[in-house]
């Protein structure tokens, strides 16, 4: 796995506390190349005995962990307090060693996975009750403004992610075609091999076909039978790779939100990419945002992703949705959260409709939309929290400790 800057990671935060607080096996889930082997060698610096970590490429690993047996697995593992096992998805059955160290032994795990399918199928049924699961994404906007120059308006680091995505190596390149050419080999090298791997992909190349439908409808309901004939196969099967792709963490869907009107559509998805840089390689297109026909699609995306981006990464749960009536009413996204509904409109130029504001928070009193603009998306993205971009190194998570500190005592 390539490595990627040593930017602080947020999710470090609730990682760590994790560790520290019980002994259960710390999975962290992300797409290949969002840095999740340099998050680690960051975490494993701050303890006392060096951890003793294992490569799931490696072939001896996946046979010295393939033996279920617990004194084998004992001579592994030594004297070790701790474990680290990366891409531990390539070692079969690896959830049946796991859970033999956990039951007989005081030895910590982390494991990492870049797909939850192969990863769940392997450790959920076996460490049932015994794990916490994290997902780490490409960078966040909150994340890269360590990086960002002083005199950098929003506006153009924006309309730079908008084109090249959030990928750690996409951040840490500086020319355009590096950033394109690096996208090029990330969606040919990640997309196809990993695709090879399912069984049930038999045609690589109609999965990269059907990302490509759906790079050109982001924010448009998809119709599963309409993809199914354009790509002339079964329902079933597409229905089986937008779940797949879904759990390579290349797309993510919202779903209809409804409660009170017969009228409100439910039954339908909008699906969006989870890097932009990705999307933009599928359809070959990095031109600037003045020179684009999809530049709204692109913006409610990158809100979308971002906001999602800032609940996870600070344990805010919540519930996503899309909204619409039947007579073209719409909100793009609508949050759930405590029992609080609110709505979100994106515009990358000023024009909302207020007949959808007025008509959702009628439905769903208490409710409050707001639109978004490409002028003030920060604050939405990161929300009550300061830019700092003067931050440097380990002086954010310090900020974030402290943070969640204090919230908790907040709780109490």
């Amino acid at each position: 796995m390539s490595e990627s800057p040593c930017l602080p990671r947020t999710i470090q935060v609730q990682i760590m506390e994790a560790l520290n607080k019980d002994r259960r096996v710390i999975i962290i889930y992300g797409p290949r190349q969002s840095g999740k082997t340099t998050l680690l060698s960051e975490m494993i610096k701050d303890f006392k005995e060096k951890p003793l970590t294992f490569s799931g490429d490696d072939l001896y690993v996946q046979q010295a962990f393939s033996v279920h047996a617990l004194d084998p697995l004992k001579q592994l593992v030594g004297g070790a307090k701790l474990i680290v096992i990366d891409e531990a998805q390539r070692i079969p059955n690896i959830g049946l060693s796991l859970k033999l160290l956990y039951d007989h032994t005081q030895v910590k795990v982390i494991a990492t996975g870049s797909s939850t399918f192969d990863l769940a199928n392997k450790l959920q049924e076996p460490l049932t009750g015994r794990t916490r699961q994290f997902q780490l994404f490409p960078f966040s906007y909150e994340e890269i403004q360590i990086l960002r120059q002083p005199s950098m308006p929003a506006r153009e680091l924006l309309e730079e992610k908008l084109r090249f995505g959030m990928y750690p190596k996409s951040i840490l390149l500086e020319g355009e075609q590096e950033k394109q050419d690096y996208l090029f080999e990330l969606l040919n090298g990640y997309l196809y091999k990993d695709l090879l791997i399912f069984e049930s992909v038999r045609k690589p190349k109609k999965v990269i076909d059907l990302l490509t439908l759906l790079a050109l409808q982001i924010g448009s309901e998809v119709s599963v039978l309409e993809l199914a004939e354009k790509l002339s196969i079964s329902k079933i099967t597409v229905e089986n790779y937008l779940d797949i792709l879904e759990k390579m963490f290349v797309i993510f869907n919202l779903r209809g939100f409804s409660r009170n009107l017969r009228k409100e559509v439910y039954k339908t998805s909008k699906y969006y990419f989870v890097d932009l840089g990705l999307r933009n390689a599928l359809i070959r297109n990095f031109n600037r945002m003045s020179l684009r026909s999809d530049v709204g699609e692109l913006f409610e995306n990158f809100c979308i992703i971002e906001r999602i981006k800032f609940r996870i990464n600070h344990n805010l749960p919540f519930n996503r949705y899309f909204w619409r009536t039947y007579d073209r009413k719409e909100v793009d996204l609508v949050e759930e959260s405590e029992g609080i509904i609110s709505g979100y409109e994106f515009k990358w130029r000023w024009g909302g409709k207020a007949g959808n504001r007025k008509e959702f928070e009628s439905t769903y009193p208490g409710s409050k939309v707001s639109t978004i603009q490409s002028e003030d998306f920060e604050e939405f993205i990161i929300p009550k929290r300061k830019l700092q971009g003067s931050l440097k190194g380990k002086g954010l998570l310090k900020i974030l400790t402290e943070e969640r500190q204090n919230d908790k005592a907040k709780e109490k």
